[in-house]
């Protein structure tokens, strides 16, 4: 299945793009779509625990289903004033 990655920030800056598109096996979690971005970049895993996530636009938990077509966007903490 193919999805749709938004990164922000941090993220964005160290895969290169804020926008990718992932072929993962389903069925599919957030968490695989996470797993397959690590493989390729693994500097991303130390947001793992601290990042927000949303699947088309609503928040969501790394367990959550995702299907073909969804859009997966990983946030990771904002901090500043």
């Amino acid at each position: 299945m193919r999805v749709t990655v938004r990164l922000f920030a941090r993220l964005r800056d160290l895969a290169g793009s804020g926008e990718l598109v992932r072929d993962v096996e389903g069925p599919a979690t957030v968490k695989t779509v996470w797993d397959s971005l690590v493989a390729d970049v693994p500097a991303l895993v130390e947001y793992e625990r601290t990042m927000s996530v949303a699947v088309n636009a609503e928040y969501a938990r790394m367990a959550a289903a995702v299907k073909d077509g969804d859009e997966v966007a990983f946030l990771p903490p904002v901090s500043g004033g």
